[in-house]
This record gives C-alpha cells, sequence and structure tokens, in this order.
C-alpha cells in the first residue's frame, strides 16, 4: 500500500508513501486516497487533515503516467469526458469530492504536476524552504487536468499563474510564498511540526463552525459580492442554533475555554 495514514486525536495525516517515484501517484493510490477522504469526511471525531510525502525530495510529482496513462488512451474521448465528470479526480479531492473539513497540504520538496494540483486543493499550503512548485505539462504536450487552469488563477496573480501554466516553469518556495500561493515557509524539519500545530489550532475551535466557514468562504469566492453576503448568512443562522454556539458565549461569559461537541 503506498498510502498511509495516522491519526492523532482529531487530526488525520495522510502520507503519500511512494518515495521512490517521488510520490506520484498510481491508479490505486487514487482509488486509496478517495476512499481515505471519504471515511474522513464521514468521522465525526476527525476535524482536520494533513497531506504530506514521504521523504525529503517531493510532496508529490503529480500522476504516475507510465501507468495512468495506457489506462486513459484504451477509452474513446467520449468515455474519457464522461468518467472526468462522475469519477474520482487525481488524489480523490481534486474533482467530484469535497471532504466538508479543512485540508493542510504540508509541502515536503518537489511539488509538480498533479501534485500542485493536488495542493491547490487543499485550504492551507505550508512549504518546506527546498520545496519546488510547478505545472510542467505543457512540456509533455498535455495540459493540467486535474484543476490546475482554474485553481491556481484564483489563487494567484492571473498574469503569473499563466507564465507557470504556459512555460511549464517552476517556482521557489520563496516565490511562491510572496504570490500567496503558499501559507507559509518553515525549515524542512519544521514542517510537520507547524502543519500539526496549525491542526490543532483549527480542530480546537467549534468544528461546525469551521465546516460552515469553510463551505461560505470556499463557495463565496466565486459568487458577486451581494450574493455572497447573503450566502454567508445561509450558513451563518443555522449555526447560531447550535448546541456548540451556545457553548461558546456561556463560556466567553464564563472565562474559560469551551468545551464543543459538534452538536
Amino acid at each position: 500500500m503506498s498510502i498511509r495514514t495516522e491519526q492523532h486525536e482529531e487530526i488525520l495525516l495522510v502520507i503519500l508513501d511512494r518515495p521512490e517515484a517521488r510520490n506520484a501517484i498510481n491508479l490505486e493510490m487514487s482509488r486509496t486516497l478517495w476512499d481515505t477522504w471519504r471515511a474522513f469526511q464521514k468521522d465525526r471525531d476527525l476535524r482536520v487533515a494533513i497531506i504530506t510525502g514521504a521523504g525529503d525530495k517531493a510532496f508529490c510529482a503529480g500522476a504516475d503516467l507510465k501507468e495512468i496513462r495506457p489506462f486513459y488512451e484504451a477509452m474513446t474521448p467520449i468515455e474519457r469526458r464522461e468518467k472526468g465528470e462522475t469519477e474520482p479526480g487525481l488524489g480523490g479531492i481534486t474533482r467530484n469530492l469535497d471532504p466538508g473539513k479543512p485540508v493542510i497540504a504540508a509541502i515536503n520538496g518537489h511539488c509538480l504536476a498533479g501534485g500542485l494540483e493536488l495542493a491547490l486543493a487543499c485550504d492551507i499550503r505550508i512549504a518546506a524552504s527546498h520545496a519546488v512548485f510547478g505545472l510542467p505539462e505543457v512540456r509533455w504536450g498535455i495540459m493540467p487536468g486535474a484543476g490546475g487552469t482554474q485553481r491556481l488563477p484564483r489563487l494567484i496573480p492571473f498574469g503569473i499563474a499563466m507564465e507557470l501554466i504556459l512555460t511549464g516553469e517552476s517556482m521557489d518556495a520563496e516565490t511562491a510564498l510572496r504570490y500567496g500561493l503558499v501559507n507559509r515557509v518553515v525549515p524542512a524539519e519544521r514542517l510537520l511540526p507547524e502543519a500539526i500545530n496549525m491542526a490543532k489550532r483549527i480542530a480546537s475551535c467549534a468544528p461546525l463552525a469551521v465546516q460552515a466557514a469553510r463551505h461560505a468562504a470556499r463557495r463565496g469566492i466565486h459568487l458577486p459580492l451581494d450574493e455572497g453576503l447573503r450566502l454567508e448568512q445561509f450558513y451563518a443562522e443555522p449555526l447560531r442554533q447550535t448546541e456548540d454556539a451556545k457553548e461558546g458565549l456561556r463560556a466567553f461569559q464564563e472565562k474559560r475555554r469551551p468545551v464543543f461537541r459538534g452538536r
């Protein structure tokens, strides 16, 4: 098995464990990730996930083209398009599945092609100082097909995104930080502790509130402001009726730490 998982209280750690192939994702890994994200989605005890790669060379070098390309080339164009509309995307969360909870990418090295697309599908990205980012697909006669052309221009300045997409060139960690592709850059030995610390900070908050705020932000970003504000209230009002909201107000008044139960 090339996917390992560990549970640290409310945090799920997902490890791409194929360092000999720079953690490239083959069909088995992609299907396992789909199952992993769905289980994470349904587990009420898990509040945040972290995804990272084994070793210190690569987060993920993308899809394993030696295995995946023959699989897709055996289909007709119509079959490939239909599969893209209904089947899991590369890495499980690049298309057709939202885990519904925060996911942090801890990027420990090369983050290329489908690997970058997987990181883009996460909510927060933390990079080791030696990380490298790129979408080199056009150099191989193909294009980013797991969200790269859609998510990257929504995250960083459009011209910078287009430069990466159209040249296939790479970007180092400090440049990625400057343009907002990653939230922070840390020394390699601090990468996982930093990601776990952030996950714990998120997990300490009310889980229903975190999930509602996440949905509102992710869906509202594509709307005009007035529609986004209405969407915000769509999520905010039911939240005010939850036990966690009442507990939060009581804890604030009593000057104590709230105990949230996800109800």
